[in-house]
């Protein structure tokens, strides 16, 4: 019976803990190409961030900066009509060799503003 009675309470404490997690979630960075933190042999022609939850486009963007600190032309960031939690942003120019820091910012359907950054390498 005592088995019993814990088993049950863990199984309410883990449904409880089911239908909490969506009232706490915010939309965070899942994956990106080019990827975090890594060298690519080529420039790519446009950045894409996978979020964890979709996003409101209108109140989402991203910004690109060289190393040096310069500004890197962006298109406007879209969201993926397939999938809304994808923002796409097309690259201004062709990106020379060098480590490139981009620079995002979301609003999740549930209206809560999250933002972030990461870096990529091009090699030589």
């Amino acid at each position: 019976m005592k088995i019993l009675r814990i088993s049950l309470v863990a199984a309410a404490l883990a449904g409880a803990a089911t239908f909490a997690a969506p009232v706490w979630a915010h939309a965070f960075l899942d994956h990106a190409a080019p990827s975090v933190g890594s060298t690519s042999q080529g420039a790519p022609g446009e950045l894409t961030l996978n979020f964890t939850q979709n996003i409101v486009p209108a109140f989402s963007g991203v910004s690109m900066t060289s190393a040096s600190g310069g500004a890197i032309p962006l298109g406007k960031a879209r969201v993926d009509s397939s999938d809304p939690a994808t923002l796409h942003v097309s690259i201004g120019h062709k990106l020379t060799p060098g480590t490139y820091f981009v620079h995002w910012h979301v609003v999740s359907v549930d209206t809560h503003h999250t933002s972030g950054s990461y870096k990529f390498t091009i090699a030589p």
